[in-house]
């Protein structure tokens, strides 16, 4: 008869304790977190929702990943990335965020329900703080 030391599940053979580590929750979440990072990713990359207008043959922007993202939403707020800013401070935001990287893009995302007056005046400030170009983003109609 075997005595209850033998019999543990955690004894290995000769009653030393097995040291395996189980993985499979591990793996559980990280696959888990892997597949929320994706899901997530593209979207931070948009920064602020915005309903942006709509135009019949838009120009293609270019790919760039780091591309600054100027958002005027509905109610006027001002965001730069996911950071809500005001019209006087607009300028110096987007200068912060250029330093060290001249090359980087503006996109200037309005809202279709926004007055042109609105718009102008940010594109205003930016010219003002140096950027004389942004690209204004827009959907393809239909």
């Amino acid at each position: 008869m075997r005595s209850r030391e033998d019999r543990s599940p955690r004894l290995g053979t000769g009653g030393r304790i097995a040291a395996d580590i189980n993985v499979t929750p591990l793996v559980d979440v990280c696959l888990v977190l892997l597949i929320i990072f994706m899901v997530l990713t593209p979207m931070i990359n948009e920064g602020v929702s915005v309903d942006l207008p709509e135009t019949d043959k838009p120009a293609a922007l270019a790919e760039d990943k780091a591309a600054i993202v100027i958002a005027v939403k509905a109610d006027g707020r001002i965001s730069v990335g996911t950071e809500v800013v005001t019209l006087d401070r607009l300028g110096e935001r987007v200068r912060a965020q250029v330093t060290g990287a001249p090359e980087r893009t503006l996109v200037l995302r309005g809202d279709r329900t926004l007055d042109y007056a609105t718009v102008r005046e940010v594109m205003k400030r930016l010219s003002e703080a140096g950027f004389s170009r942004a690209s204004l983003a827009t959907l393809r109609r239909g």
